[in-house]
């Protein structure tokens, strides 16, 4: 069976989980991160994403994401047919990587950001990094310069963050600074492990 070592990490949109990644990496875990390989994965699709949406949508062999995720994210019956090109193919890699980390039978982070939403992995431990949902919209204004109905509607795509907080066994708050983020993550590391030795 696949994923048997694996912590699942998931949040929502500006809850702050690349920063949580990044430091989970510092503190030595390996990492399969979901991004990337969608990323990876939504550029070898491109000529089936060309046919599906349209030639606007790829640019020189690549697919336009910021375009893509402006028609997506506002039309659901869009974005389930991307996500029924995508999803199979994102999980059949991050098993594979999954496959590989468990032989060393140490826990390690697989980045779902969908890790709820599409219920494709059979991961028991998950971590949820949260951000109540007033402080998500008012970071995806201002990292991504949309206005407020544009956030609104990018964090509503996604399972609502404090039923996500709900079903986690481990929940890294980030609703203050870096420094309470890293005690967090740090709390957290020591009990993953503690789990496991």
């Amino acid at each position: 069976m696949s994923f048997n070592y694996a912590f699942a990490l998931t949040g929502g949109i500006a809850t702050g989980k690349s920063t949580v990644l990044k430091q989970l990496k510092l503190s030595g875990f390996r990492v399969i991160d979901a991004d990337q390989i969608s990323h990876e994965v939504i550029d070898e699709q491109s000529s089936k994403i060309e046919e599906i949406f349209g030639k606007e949508f790829v640019k020189d062999g690549k697919v336009d994401r910021k375009a893509l995720g402006s028609i997506i994210f506002v039309d659901k019956v869009k974005r389930k047919q991307l996500e029924k090109l995508l999803h199979p193919l994102i999980y059949r890699k991050i098993k594979e990587k999954a496959d590989k980390l468990d032989r060393r039978a140490e826990p390690y982070i697989v980045d779902i950001p969908l890790f709820y939403e599409n219920g494709n992995y059979a991961i028991a431990n998950v971590i949820v990094v949260y951000t109540p949902k007033e402080k998500q919209i008012q970071r995806v204004m201002e990292r991504d310069n949309f206005t407020r109905e544009e956030a609104i509607l990018r964090i509503e795509a996604q399972l609502d963050i404090e039923q996500k907080r709900e079903n986690a066994l481990y929940v890294i708050d980030n609703s203050s600074n870096l420094k309470q983020l890293e005690a967090e993550v740090n709390r957290v590391k020591e009990e993953i492990l503690g789990d496991n030795i």
